[in-house]
């Protein structure tokens, strides 16, 4: 069976690392993109990007509920006979398409989140096991998510660039619209889509929902580079 992955990181009114200045969230404060100590930082994003990719599996095999991103990735994956890997991957390449008219610049760390999550949850969604037991499924889906945000601190702290979902959602916040709205609005749909296609829906996809944002804002300051 195919498996599925992904998705934003919210933060509050900051200068965001592809230029300009956007009103955002609550849950953390994005880096300004940089080009110093290139070696530290580019190992730092691939660190995080493969933890990400880890944990988004252990949500997955956990079998709960996926995060909303990848409720659509998995119900994708169902419908076409292929892995959640290359759906993301897929996906990925596809918004930042969308960057075009939107003007948003990718930055290493754009590709590499395009190609390296799905690459690593193909493998990790193969090796890790899928428990029966509710009492080793919820522990395994939170612990996917403390991962997630760890990965998540260290591939946004690298000051790279945006993923490209993330990247989507700045776009759009900087024609306007409220980065919240592009946020909800975007995850929103793609849980909808993703769940008539046959992702899974369930407790692990609101503990993602409720737990990442403040996740991410507590490891961020931590992981991010100066």
């Amino acid at each position: 069976m195919s498996r599925g992955v992904k998705f934003g990181i919210r933060c509050a009114c900051e200068p965001v690392k592809y230029g300009g200045t956007v009103p955002v969230s609550d849950s953390s404060a994005i880096p300004p993109m940089a080009t110093d100590r290139l070696v530290e930082r580019i190992s730092r994003c691939v660190i995080g990007l493969a933890l990400f990719g880890i944990g988004i599996s252990l949500i997955i095999d956990a079998r709960i509920g996926v995060p909303p991103w990848d409720v659509f990735h998995q119900g994708v994956a169902e419908r076409i006979d292929r892995s959640i890997g290359t759906v993301i991957i897929a996906t990925g390449a596809a918004l930042m398409l969308l960057w075009i008219p939107l003007r948003q610049k990718p930055g290493i760390g754009t590709v590499l989140n395009a190609i390296e999550i799905g690459l690593v949850a193909n493998v990790a969604i193969a090796l890790l096991p899928q428990p029966e037991s509710v009492f080793v499924q919820v522990p395994m889906m939170l612990s996917g998510v403390v991962v997630v945000a760890i990965g998540s601190g260290l591939y946004i702290g690298s000051g790279l660039g945006p993923g490209p979902r993330d990247g989507l959602m700045t776009g759009l916040a900087r024609r306007g619209v409220p980065l919240r709205v592009a946020r909800t609005g975007i995850e929103i749909t793609v849980l909808i889509v993703g769940w008539f296609l046959g992702g899974q829906v369930g407790v692990g996809t609101v503990a993602f929902a409720v737990l990442i944002g403040p996740l991410v804002q507590l490891v961020l300051p931590r992981l991010s580079m100066k």
